[in-house]
């Protein structure tokens, strides 16, 4: 169209000329104008560009909001973690921007009408790391559009004094956040805290890995909150604000609501988890022992019915952040005894080992002889108290926990496989059974902070040798001045000197105190209830699981499905002998647990189980007590592992803790 225009041009008159002239720069800015017209409708409904003078208040700007988190359950649906709502005093902050000093005047009258000190309201209604800010987490980080928390909690009758004066308090507004409640965290109620878990301040690689994520988001840090964390924490909605030419909120132009997270059910059966609780704390305050924890494991599948560990704490501080002070109070309650510390096993391990003698050739029909000690090398090993049995049964070493015939396997097998002249390869039937129920490795439960223990050998200990003999030789130099208790440094310097010297060795003292969980050995009470579970079940090493299935808001059912870690060969004279044995150490009238379970009905609920009394250098020995039921008739099949630190022996202090379990356990179906 532009050359015709051109060739009509060319033959009008001047005057003519001059006006088509006009009329061309008339479209040009018409053109020009319908194109500026066009951009900007553009920008408002594609770029939604805050900050923009041209835009006025059709700018947009989103913010997340953030979903509640997934309730936690107990088996019957029960709530052990739900929400509460607390109120939060906000304040716009369009409203501040608009006042000539920033706020500060309407926040100190703010202040006043509630009974806190300014300063302290200012300072969280300015952004992280700006001058006059509140310390981290009660400064402000949110998005510029999002209304600022400066108050949690306030006094509600003056607030809604406030909020009826829009005139004197502008900008003003009440909200309710949710916060974690735990309804069950009472006096005869159930505390689980470090299975439930806690949460935590979301940090930067986690912003920058979740996009749903924001900066005053709270992330599981521990226990179920953690390992469920992205089902828990839910679908975010999204509230978008009109916003003016300097980025600040006018109006809210759009939300979309947010869609609670998923609920964890668990396995957990409140008055197992009650009992165990109550049971546990009573036999540490009887013992005057310092910690311990409980399991008890279904052994049917694996689902963990209840766990706990003492010390703990109150689930509840953690809530709205928590101070230093209160971090160093609870810190020694943090972990979870029942899988994050391992101890020596003591004689509960002779049920790991007992099948370990009878692969190597002991005789389950045979008697052997259990004298109040054995010397080996130049050492006497003895019975606890130096008890003496005569001639007895395999069944029976079990049942009255005989060291002396484990030592002696221990020790011929140690002879038989080639002494101090052995290859570090060389596999010891005693170590081959611990690995066969998994010892020595975590189990996989559905926690964080699961630790392995320790199933020694020769290759480990030859491997250990060579990463610290050179500070062991020093030690052996040297001594230990530093320890005022003189018996203990010699002991201390002796050991140095013998394991600076001959440390890689696999002696015949390793041999005989691993065989009754001594030594090096450690585990946790889990594994140590995986292990009898495959005891009480047949042979099948489950995968222990709290959650048993997992519900959307929109009700659809998700279940964790039991997994098998494998399974224990267990032969039928080896399974023979040690149920019988077992057993016969809670009815046998000289079983190490008979006087627990004095007045039990073992006729209609027969319970089994073994003792263990682990000595630890210096300290008073951990107690333990590891036990099973029959199958119900509900298809279930309990285990307790009980364990207390610093507490005696397992007949005194742990074995009446599990007796109290029972007493619950068996009225569950």
């Amino acid at each position: 169209m532009a050359t015709p225009a051109r060739g009509a041009e060319v033959g009008v008159t001047g005057g003519a000329r001059s006006t088509a002239r006009l009329l061309a720069v008339l479209a040009v800015t018409v053109l020009v104008c319908l194109g500026l017209i066009f951009r900007l409708g553009q920008i408002q409904l594609t770029d939604a560009t805050p900050g923009s003078a041209l835009l006025g208040q059709s700018a947009t700007r989103s913010i997340p909001v953030t979903a509640p988190r997934g309730q936690i359950q107990a088996a019957d649906g029960t709530v052990l973690v739900g929400n509460a709502l607390h109120p939060v005093l906000t304040i716009s902050p369009t409203v501040l921007a608009d006042q000539k000093d920033g706020g500060t005047a309407l926040l100190t009258r703010v202040a006043a009408g509630l009974g806190v000190p300014a300063a302290d309201l200012i300072g969280r209604s300015k952004v992280c790391g700006t001058r006059g800010a509140a310390v981290v987490p009660l400064c402000f980080s949110g998005s510029p559009v999002a209304p600022i928390p400066i108050l949690d909690n306030p006094p509600m009758t003056q607030v809604l004094g406030m909020l009826e004066q829009p005139t004197n308090y502008p900008g003003l507004a009440l909200r309710q956040d949710p916060e974690r409640s735990y309804p069950q965290d009472h006096p005869g109620g159930i505390n689980l805290a470090q299975v439930l878990g806690y949460l935590g301040a979301v940090n930067q690689q986690e912003l920058a890995a979740d996009s749903q994520l924001t900066a005053q988001d709270m992330v599981g840090r521990a226990g179920l909150e953690r390992t469920y964390n992205a089902a828990l924490q839910g679908t975010p909605g999204t509230i978008t604000y009109a916003v003016d030419d300097r980025g600040l909120p006018v109006s809210v132009a759009a939300q979309s609501a947010p869609v609670q997270g998923d609920t964890v059910r668990t396995h957990l059966i409140p008055a197992v988890q009650h009992q165990s609780e109550a049971a546990l704390a009573a036999g540490l305050a009887k013992a005057k022992a310092p910690a311990g924890a409980v399991v008890v494991l279904d052994a049917s599948d694996g689902g963990v019915v209840a766990m706990a560990s003492a010390p703990t704490y109150d689930p509840a501080v953690w809530t709205g952040g928590i101070s230093q002070a209160d971090y160093t109070k609870i810190s020694n309650a943090l972990p979870n005894r029942a899988i994050s510390e391992v101890q020596p096993p003591g004689s509960t391990f002779k049920a790991v080992t007992l099948p370990g003698a009878i692969n190597a050739g002991a005789d389950p029909s045979g008697t052997y002889s259990c004298p109040s000690s054995l010397r080996i090398g130049n050492r006497d090993f003895t019975n606890f108290e130096s008890e003496s049995y005569g001639s007895i049964s395999m069944t029976t070493a079990l049942e009255v926990s005989c060291d002396t015939v484990f030592y002696r396997w221990a020790y011929e097998q140690w002879q038989k496989e080639g002494g101090l002249a052995a290859s570090p390869s060389t596999a010891s039937p005693f170590a081959v059974s611990a690995r066969d129920f998994r010892l020595g490795q975590r189990t996989g439960v559905d926690l964080p902070s699961e630790v392995a223990g320790l199933i020694p050998d020769r290759a480990w200990k030859l491997e250990q040798w060579q990463q610290t003999k050179t500070q062991v030789c020093a030690r052996a130099a040297k001594g230990y001045p530093e320890i005022k208790d003189k018996a203990r440094a010699e002991y201390l310097t002796a050991v140095a000197k013998e394991n600076c010297a001959a440390g890689y060795q696999w002696q015949p003292g390793d041999a005989v105190n691993f065989v009754i969980g001594q030594g090096s050995v450690s585990v946790t009470p889990l594994q140590l209830a995986v292990a009898y579970g495959a005891i009480a079940n047949g042979g099948t090493l489950w995968q222990p699981h709290v959650a048993a299935e997992t519900i959307t808001a929109a009700g659809k059912t998700q279940g964790v499905a039991p997994v098998k870690n494998g399974s224990v060969a267990l032969s039928a004279p080896a399974r023979s002998t040690l149920e019988t044995g077992l057993c016969e150490v809670t009815a046998g009238d000289r079983g190490t647990a008979f006087a627990a379970f004095r007045g039990f009905d073992l006729s209609s609920y027969r319970v089994c189980g073994k003792t263990g009394t682990a000595e630890v250098f210096g300290k008073q020995p951990t107690s333990w007590f590891v036990s099973y039921g029959p199958k119900t008739a509900g298809g279930h099949q309990y285990v307790v592992a009980v364990m207390l630190e610093q507490a005696g022996t397992g007949a005194d202090a742990a074995a009446p803790v599990a007796r109290q379990i029972w007493d619950v356990l068996r009225t569950q179906g």
